[in-house]
């Protein structure tokens, strides 16, 4: 699997971890930056980045950090196909993805540490959507809420 990263300023404390769980568990990086936290970098831009490797086929999934995770989940969900949730432990970042076919996993800097961050890359990575009955229902019904705000 590809995965599109991107990290804030303030989120690119958690870069080494989350770039070294992409691919310790053999997935592909897509980097997307930044690797610094000199310059500060507004968190809408790389939700777009992120959202368009997604939606333009160049990654499955992505993982995107920013200080509290809640703007680049709030930033990314803005766009169409894009299924983000902020996730500080190892069941939402699996459940996520089983029952709502979350597709980017956005973490905060300042609320995670390196080794929690790895574990919940792992368990994002590691899950795959459930497509039945009730699960498949209600993404149906979020791509609707989708089309009815393009309107």
């Amino acid at each position: 699997m590809r995965v599109a990263v991107a990290f804030d300023h303030r989120g690119v404390t958690l870069r080494d971890a989350v770039v070294a769980a992409v691919e310790a568990a053999g997935h592909d990086v897509v980097d997307l930056g930044v690797d610094t936290d000199a310059v500060r970098v507004d968190y809408p831009d790389l939700a777009r980045a992120v959202g368009e490797a997604i939606r333009g086929g160049r990654a499955e999934r992505g993982v995107f950090v920013c200080g509290s995770g809640v703007g680049a989940s709030v930033a990314a969900c803005k766009l169409a196909g894009i299924r983000a949730a902020i996730c500080h432990d190892a069941y939402s970042a699996h459940q996520g993805v089983e029952h709502d076919d979350m597709n980017v996993l956005c973490l905060g800097s300042g609320i995670v540490g390196p080794s929690l961050a790895r574990e919940l890359v792992e368990r994002f990575l590691a899950a795959r959507f459930v497509g039945e009955g009730r699960y498949l229902a209600r993404l149906v019904m979020v791509e609707e809420l989708e089309r009815l705000s393009d309107g």
